[in-house]
């Protein structure tokens, strides 16, 4: 990500925080809705993105395309046009972004957004019939959305499956292991939290979690929510991820160590 993405991400990131109460269900879901127009248009994403093209042009083609949009979405898009993007294909992942804080910022407080996108991911991660529906290249992805949509429905909130739905439409060729984990990545920075996945090859006592999630809380300088998964692959130990870092102290990590270290 580019300076320029960074600073045009962060000022609307910063007009969403300055929005009079709680951004609705529908803001979200309409800026989603925008990112897929956006981007099912060659033409328009590059006006959009244009440097040198006026900001009142760039905000008048939104207000013209998208007027239907509560207040707050079609202020949030202007915003976004009005920013400086290294490419496209930046402009389309800062809407996602907004996108999905603004879904996560209306959210009841009785509900956890990274808990519901974590749980569909671990489902993902243990079926891998469904983790080919939803994310192989293969197939519509109005089917996909509508899967997600069966799936969920009554199961998890209306925020979750917009997130899920979206990302299943417009993957931009990442991978749905990828999508997830961004997406949680992304709604647990807006609460003000990170994400930390713990691995090990059998479950952890909930206490060992607490003095664990504790111990990161710590190192990082902020809360964090832990995400417990199973890999019988690991043999022992754990692995803790928190974004791009890695706390590697498995089994089968040393045992590949010793290994490689042998072989030299």
């Amino acid at each position: 990500m580019g300076a320029a993405t960074r600073e045009a991400l962060a000022s609307t990131i910063g007009v969403l925080g300055a929005l009079p109460g709680t951004p609705e269900l529908a803001t979200g879901e309409q800026l989603l809705d925008a990112g897929r127009v956006i981007g099912g248009s060659a033409q328009l994403r590059a006006a959009l993105a244009d440097d040198s093209s006026a900001t009142e042009v760039k905000t008048a083609l939104v207000r013209s395309l998208f007027d239907s949009f509560t207040p707050d979405a079609r202020a949030l898009l202007e915003s976004i046009v009005a920013g400086r993007w290294s490419s496209g294909t930046d402009l389309l992942a800062g809407i996602e972004e907004v996108g999905i804080r603004a879904l996560a910022e209306s959210a009841p407080t009785d509900v956890s957004l990274e808990a519901e996108l974590f749980a569909f991911e671990r489902a993902v991660d243990s079926d891998s019939e469904l983790e080919l529906a939803v994310g192989s290249k293969l197939g519509s992805s109005e089917s996909k959305a509508r899967l997600v949509d069966r799936l969920l429905s009554g199961k998890a909130s209306d925020q979750t499956v917009a997130i899920l739905s979206h990302l299943v439409r417009q993957p931009r060729g990442r991978r749905i292991g990828e999508l997830l984990r961004f997406a949680t990545a992304v709604v647990a920075d807006q609460a003000g939290l990170l994400v930390a996945t713990v691995t090990s090859a059998t479950p952890i006592a909930a206490e060992q979690l607490d003095r664990l999630g504790a111990q990161l809380a710590l190192r990082y300088g902020r809360k964090l929510r832990i995400n417990s998964r199973i890999d019988a692959d690991l043999i022992g130990g754990v692995r803790v991820q928190i974004g791009g870092d890695v706390i590697d102290g498995s089994v089968a990590t040393k045992l590949n160590d010793l290994r490689l270290q042998l072989a030299r």
